[in-house]
């Protein structure tokens, strides 16, 4: 393995691979055309090293782009290359593994090359909900490039050295890279165009490593599952106390603390991740809070929930998710997309045939509520804490709305009124809408034997070709 910052195009793939697994295919591939001179070119590989190896024993294909092969572009045997690989990868049901450093799209062969982008985007639309597909950027990106990573499940980029975008800084109106780099990694981190960032191309092969070794290599595999060495009677005293950053209470119930999280800088207000729980991989959400605010949901945030959901419920991995909201986030600018948004995380709980269980962890008002996995679209198994709110909005305000005009004795009065007969835990279970209200150390072993009552779930849809949202 090299030590340089910066590794090749084949140290890459031996790097990500296990020890000597890696197997070439279309070593002896290069372009056909002639045109400008390209006759008069050696380019090795046509630009793109592909094979397939293994990952802790997991078999996987792998494409990796070569800067130095007259500058990774694209043409059309480098994009047959791609496409042969996905063509496997399918009949053998394993992830497909793209690292990309490319100048795009090769101009002397203008129109196969562009053929060549629509091939690959074709084969990886055909593979999408089918094999899980990973790409990772380690230099430039840009352009129908682009287009590859954002096709892809899960995007990874180096700090660095790598440059995702569709315009380059400098040519967006009033923007240059020195004002603002929108092609860097923290840019597209916090879009959320990427899902993971590494400090170094280590750190990035090993946390694809790391994904590959807990989710399923395809959508026919029931479940992905561990041995599980933790105890699964484990109370977590603590769970209370770290709700206040949800995050460390996810990583609280999760077998032995583990916790891969996805999008960590994008939309901060909902957490998205896998855990394990008795080995098994969940793919965990939750609404989180801050030292400012109570939760609400936003445009972005609905979009990371909802997308995360789409690919647990792809690949047959159970979700739970930890509720604690108040509504929407209220500005003009949100008013713009936020119903749209949220019809789209609603749709993607209702359409998840995955099993799914809620855990109400604090207050749970609204629509808002309702479109995060509750009982009324779908959730299997409902949980609530003591002290959860479950209900339209605040008692207070619902006071006020109701008895407008009256004294402040009287709202205070029909406040309390409204909490107890409205708003608490006690009257949605008597309502079935919670199906158990639980103490906050018990969660872990409570969801774990929700999800083994649900090990064998199967839920009948009407006939459709999809969906239309």
């Amino acid at each position: 393995m090299s030590n340089r910052a910066q590794l090749s195009a084949r140290e890459r793939i031996t790097s990500l691979l296990d020890d000597n697994s890696f197997v070439e295919v279309g070593a002896f591939i290069t372009k056909r055309s002639t045109d400008f001179n390209l006759d008069q070119k050696d380019i090795p590989n046509d630009g793109v090293i592909t094979g397939y190896g293994l990952i802790d024993g997991n078999p996987v294909y792998v494409f990796s782009q070569d800067s130095s092969s007259l500058g990774g572009s694209v043409g059309e045997m480098h994009a047959k290359k791609i496409v042969a690989i996905y063509d496997l990868a399918l009949k053998v049901g394993a992830p497909v593994i793209g690292l990309l450093d490319s100048t795009g799209m090769r101009l002397q062969e203008s129109t196969d090359a562009l053929n060549g982008f629509g091939e690959i985007y074709s084969k990886q639309i055909m593979a999408s909900g089918v094999i899980p597909q990973i790409t990772a950027i380690f230099g430039n990106s840009g352009g129908g490039l682009s287009v590859m990573a954002s096709l892809s499940d899960f995007s990874f980029m180096e700090k660095n050295n790598a440059r995702l975008f569709m315009q380059t800084p400098n040519s967006l109106l009033g923007n240059s890279k020195e004002k603002l780099d929108t092609s860097s990694a923290d840019f597209n981190a916090k879009s959320g165009a990427i899902d993971f960032v590494g400090d170094t191309e280590l750190e990035v092969l090993n946390k694809i490593r790391e994904l590959i070794s807990i989710i399923p290599s395809n959508n026919e595999e029931e479940v992905c599952i561990t041995e599980c060495s933790d105890d699964l009677n484990r109370l977590v005293p603590s769970f209370s106390q770290n709700l206040m950053d949800v995050k460390n209470a996810i990583i609280d119930i999760s077998d032995n603390n583990y916790f891969l999280e996805i999008k960590s800088a994008y939309a901060l207000e909902i957490v998205t991740g896998f855990i394990r729980l008795n080995g098994l991989t969940i793919g965990a959400i939750a609404n989180r809070t801050t030292d400012k605010a109570e939760s609400v949901i936003t445009t972005d945030g609905c979009k990371k929930a909802a997308s995360f959901v789409r690919f647990c419920d792809a690949f047959n991995i159970p979700i739970l998710t930890l509720t604690n909201v108040i509504g929407y986030k209220a500005d003009v600018n949100e008013e713009k997309t936020i119903s749209k948004a949220i019809a789209e995380l609603t749709y993607a709980f209702t359409d998840a045939t995955v099993p799914k269980v809620n855990v109400i962890t604090g207050k749970a008002y609204g629509s808002a509520y309702i479109s995060m996995n509750s009982k009324h679209i779908g959730a299997d198994y409902v949980f609530a804490l003591p002290n959860a709110e479950i209900g339209m909005m605040d008692p207070k305000l619902a006071a006020q709305i109701m008895y407008e005009g009256e004294s402040s004795e009287v709202i205070n009065e029909k406040s309390t009124q409204y909490a107890s007969l409205q708003n608490g835990a006690l009257s949605a279970a008597k309502r079935g809408y919670v199906d158990n209200i639980i103490e906050p150390e018990t969660v872990r072993k409570h969801v774990i034997y929700a999800f083994e009552m649900l090990y064998n779930k199967s839920e009948a849809r009407p006939l459709r070709k999809h969906g239309t949202l």
